[in-house]
């Protein structure tokens, strides 16, 4: 059998209350396996990142089940929550989310640090997966001396420097022009054949889209198909 990552059954995110009630997330319900890399398209304001910050332990559903390897995140508290994203999952972001004080393998080794790896195991694996990415050349270099592309090329190196199980993709493409957003779409599709991780990417681009396994499109904090 297909092994299920992530699930959800009957999730829901409210903000405010009375008549300034607003539902971002109406019944959600889904499974997404193993290795997937699944694509979640909509209009703006449909509900996608509201659906990727709940479903990835950024943010708490207002009611519901959600299922993290087997694991019912709506269960733990907020220490358990961020040690399982620190050690299980990865975030690639639009906006790259790069310490600009920081060079490519410092920004790529820091959640190797956090999650107790000594700094020595951390900077070799660093290394390596920016080499992976075409960044052998660019190591030491900061964000503001790196293109678009490169920067979130360093962005996907820190999702998956420390071997997730899932990786998060809110519009990673979203900040680059054409050249660039093929690259990383390119870089996504190979890295979640090389390693195996499970792969959401929320995104308005159709190319990104047509490269994963499956898409899903939302409307008014739903799937609707």
């Amino acid at each position: 059998m297909t092994e299920v990552v992530v699930s959800g059954k009957d999730v829901w995110k409210v903000f405010g209350s009375g008549e300034t009630e607003v539902s971002a997330l109406r019944g959600v319900d889904i499974e997404i396996t193993r290795k997937e890399m699944l694509a979640i398209m909509g209009p703006s304001g449909c509900g996608k990142t509201t659906f990727l910050n709940c479903f990835s332990g950024l943010d708490e559903a207002t009611r519901g089940e959600i299922r993290l390897e087997g694991v019912d995140l709506t269960s733990m508290n907020d220490d358990a929550k961020s040690r399982y994203r620190a050690l299980r999952t990865g975030f690639v972001f639009q906006s790259y989310n790069l310490l600009p004080v920081l060079s490519a393998v410092e920004n790529v080794e820091m959640p190797l640090l956090i999650a107790g790896v000594k700094g020595r195991e951390a900077r070799e694996r660093s290394t390596k997966i920016l080499g992976e990415l075409g960044l052998a050349e660019r190591v030491n270099h900061r964000p503001s001396e790196l293109s678009g592309g490169e920067q979130q090329r360093v962005s996907l190196a820190r999702a998956l420097v420390g071997h997730p199980a899932i990786v998060w993709a809110d519009e990673p493409t979203g900040n680059l022009d054409e050249e660039g957003s093929r690259d990383v779409t390119r870089l996504l599709r190979e890295l979640n054949r090389q390693y195996g991780q499970t792969m959401v990417v929320v995104t308005h681009d159709e190319s990104v889209a047509a490269t994963c396994d499956r898409t899903l499109r939302m409307r008014d904090g739903k799937f609707v198909s």
